[in-house]
């Protein structure tokens, strides 16, 4: 199964001619999973190979404008591909974000037609045809983190981060995949190609007519892996030990790195890290692959750098493997369109 990250935008605080604002997409067997989604994400979609109609999910770090103002126009978009026929099953997008705070507006602020109706706005009032009811999901404090869901193929998981106001880190855990069939074992013991090999595969033993049992230990290579993808929103530190827990042995650590070390403490009085705090997470965590994102906007992509430019985007990286020396942990600069494929490991 192919998995791969697509940065969409690697900007802070705004969109510019260089960098879109927040937002990447984790892609596995066509389906797509949205992380942030600021201003012009939709812009950013269409340039890229990716297709606006295949995103389920939507997780959302934090309420700063630079990581949702995108949200409702991408939302109306895909509404538009979508039945309001209450008889047909919606293809709903799971929205995953924090709470948010609604202000009840007064009838003398818009014409009598541009005002909602109590029902339309209580709290337990009727959804809108194309909406479903959503859930609380609270802290697990025994894990210190928030199960969001789990399928057969994947569990997924926020943990809390320390920001301006509260943001959360998202750990996308793949769940181990059982290893190859041990075919010409199984030709040797007279089982032929056929749905008992399904069975073995999926962990059931399988009993031959001369009464031999062979259980899928006995004929599976070992099991392969999951990976695992962990996607921090802004921050300056990390709460509590649910996100190391959470992070150790990353494949792919995906955390903000808004401004040089030499500002560090302008970065931690806007709630923001430097690439040495970001390098501090990926060693403490034990990450494979270390990739930087959410710089300020001063910093231009190295394709587009002139000499003589004051602010390098080069040496944050530079900087981060500075402070990952002899870690054995890669570091890479995140750029728009930048695709990272995460290959299975065997």
């Amino acid at each position: 199964m192919s998995m791969d990250v697509t940065f969409l935008g690697t900007g802070s605080a705004y969109p510019s001619p260089h960098r879109g604002a927040s937002a990447l997409v984790l892609r596995t067997e066509g389906e797509c999973w949205l992380f942030d989604c600021g201003e012009g994400t939709q812009t950013q979609l269409m340039k890229s190979q990716l297709r606006a109609g295949r995103i389920t999910k939507v997780f959302i770090s934090h309420l700063h404008g630079d990581h949702l103002f995108g949200l409702p126009g991408l939302l109306c978009t895909v509404s538009l591909n979508t039945s309001c026929d209450p008889q047909q099953t919606l293809n709903c997008v799971d929205i995953y974000g924090p709470r948010v705070h609604e202000l009840e507006p007064t009838s003398d602020q818009s014409p009598e037609e541009g005002q909602l109706s109590a029902e339309m706005t209580a709290e337990h009032g009727p959804l809108h045809p194309q909406e479903q009811p959503g859930r609380t999901i609270s802290l697990d404090v025994s894990s210190d983190s928030y199960l969001l869901f789990e399928d057969k193929k994947f569990v997924v998981k926020a943990f809390r981060l320390f920001h301006r106001i509260p943001s959360f880190g998202f750990c996308v855990q793949e769940h181990d995949r059982p290893g190859r069939l041990k075919t010409e074992l199984l030709k040797e013991l007279g089982l032929k190609p056929g749905p008992l090999y399904g069975r073995l595969k999926a962990g059931d033993p399988v009993t031959l007519e001369s009464g031999h049992v062979i259980l899928p230990s006995e004929v599976l290579e070992e099991a392969i892996p999951g990976r695992k993808v962990c996607i921090l929103g802004d921050c300056s530190s990390i709460v509590g030990e649910g996100p190391l827990m959470l992070c150790s042995g990353a494949d792919l650590l995906v955390h903000e790195a808004t401004l040089g070390n030499e500002q560090r403490e302008k970065a931690v009085d806007h709630g923001h890290s430097t690439p040495e705090m970001a390098a501090a997470v990926a060693r403490a965590c034990c990450a494979r692959r270390l990739v930087l994102y959410h710089f300020s906007q001063r910093y231009k992509p190295c394709s587009l750098q002139k000499e003589g430019d004051e602010d390098d985007v080069s040496e944050l990286k530079r900087q981060a493997e500075d402070a990952l020396q002899d870690s054995g942990i890669e570091v890479t600069l995140a750029e728009d369109f930048l695709t990272l494929p995460v290959p299975l490991k065997r």
